[in-house]
């Protein structure tokens, strides 16, 4: 009877076995979420000890009045007076930014700070104002948006009609968001000028990090970002209209206009001042919750966590493959490998993942990966040599085992063509084995008591077995 379900037990062992290396295996993925996670951390110290991502919105108009309404109650007089705020968005603005990226790193994690030039320029149309009775006009001004303000390296000044006007720290106040934390600059006009047609210019040098961020008030905006970066991701409401990038760098260029982001609408109803901190905004808690942005972000696109866990997700592939391949090595040649055996390859394999980590975070992905794949493929082929008692067998699966590495290499770094990879690689190994057992009849071999396999003479022993022996 034992000799009757020897093969299904050994195929559930072996099943069983898989299973098993699924548990370490996620704990290196724990491993890996973990050092990811303290990346993050470090990342985040940077920028509160420093300046962080840049966000920019403006130049604004902001014309502060006081509005007083008179209303009874109860034949009681009450007079309510609230301080708003009205916005004018530009009619044109033209942004032209030159941004040089240098990595810092804080021990061996690495953020991307940035050093940018920006140039503002455009033009407000002529307003006219309607003097009522209860409205008190304030004294105007100019406003720009910055999501860091410690980022501003020097101090900037706005050309209005030819006349230079040095910014002002602040945004006076804030009738954008719920928060209080908002920052900018502003620089005080005049209702004067605001009765013509105006133009304006302005330049801002600004440090920040990873991410940099222009916001098209304009009725017509233009945004042309130049960088050594050569990996940009863009993000936000639309796409560059066009693009170049090479490994010194790229350019991109946007445009937009209200007909397409619909901006203009959040300003549409001027904003309250009162001591009712949620009534009235153009946005909620966030800027960037709310307004259309042109986004380039100067991160690395995928970092050695991240490609560390594309290759975890493989690993149960990898130990089926590598635990069927000696299974048919086993039933192929009649030989015994015990399912401790079985067991140490598959730890051995887990193992790659780890030295993958801890590598890649001095030496780089690649380097750590071609480091770690031949480390673990000749342990392996050294240890079969003595489970298989064959050197020319085990030299056989380092090739089959480095042979494998190559392939998840190509299929982690081809993200386009993962899944053609990946199938076309299962579709070969699956073809290898059905070649392979084309002939074996199961019947047959399930016959075979696998626990007293080792009766049967290896094929490495009949070869030095004489005839006569036989």
């Amino acid at each position: 009877m034992n000799s009757r379900y020897s093969l299904l037990i050994k195929i559930v062992t072996l099943f069983v076995l898989v299973i098993v290396m699924l548990i370490p295996t996620r704990l290196i993925m724990g491993i890996v979420d973990d050092r990811f996670y303290y990346q993050n951390e470090v990342i985040e110290s940077v920028s509160r000890s420093s300046s962080g991502e840049q966000t920019i919105v403006g130049p604004i108009i902001a014309i502060p009045y006081i509005e007083t309404n008179i209303y009874y109650e109860d034949s009681k007089q009450i007079i309510k007076r609230t301080r708003n705020i009205h916005y004018i968005l530009p009619k044109t603005l033209d942004v032209k930014a030159k941004v040089d990226v240098a990595p810092r790193y804080i021990g061996i994690y690495q953020t991307q700070n940035y050093q940018s030039d920006l140039e503002f320029k455009g033009t407000f149309e002529a307003t006219s104002f309607v003097h009522e009775e209860n409205i008190e006009l304030d004294e105007p001004y100019a406003v720009v948006l910055i999501s860091d303000t410690r980022g501003i390296m020097q101090i900037p000044v706005m050309n209005i009609d030819q006349k230079t006007i040095n910014f002002e720290p602040g945004i006076k106040e804030n009738g954008f968001t719920t928060s209080s934390q908002l920052g900018g600059i502003h620089v005080p006009i005049s209702f004067k000028q605001l009765e013509n047609s105006l133009s304006y210019n302005f330049s801002l040098k600004l440090q920040g990090m990873n991410r940099l961020a222009i916001v098209p008030v304009g009725q017509s905006t233009q945004y042309q970002l130049d960088a050594n970066w050569p990996h940009p991701n863009f993000l936000g409401f639309s796409l560059p209209t066009k693009r170049q990038i090479n490994e010194k760098g790229f350019s991109a260029e946007w445009q937009s206009t209200w007909y397409a982001n619909n901006i203009n609408s959040l300003f549409a109803e001027d904003s309250q001042i009162s001591e009712e901190r949620y009534k009235n905004k153009v946005c909620g808690s966030y800027v960037d919750s709310c307004m259309p942005m042109f986004k380039a972000s100067f991160i690395e696109p995928v970092d050695q966590y991240q490609l560390t866990k594309r290759a975890i997700k493989y690993d149960i592939l990898f130990t089926v493959l590598i635990f069927v391949s000696f299974f048919i090595f086993e039933i192929l040649k009649q030989i015994k490998i015990h399912p401790v055996q079985y067991l140490l390859v598959g730890m051995a394999l887990a193992i790659f993942y780890l030295l993958l980590l801890a590598a890649s975070e001095h030496i780089g992905f690649t380097l750590a990966y071609i480091i770690g794949a031949l480390a673990c493929s000749i342990l392996i082929g050294f240890y079969l040599s003595a489970v298989l008692k064959s050197i020319k067998w085990s030299c056989g699966f380092t090739v089959f085992l480095l042979t494998l590495y190559a392939c998840l290499y190509i299929v982690m770094n081809s993200e386009g063509n993962s899944l053609l990879f990946g199938t076309t690689l299962l579709f070969l190994v699956l073809s290898g084995i059905m070649i392979l057992t084309r002939h074996i009849d199961w019947y047959s071999v399930a016959k075979i008591d696998l626990n007293n396999i080792d009766k049967v003479t290896p094929i490495n022993e009949q070869s030095n077995t004489s005839p006569e022996s036989n």
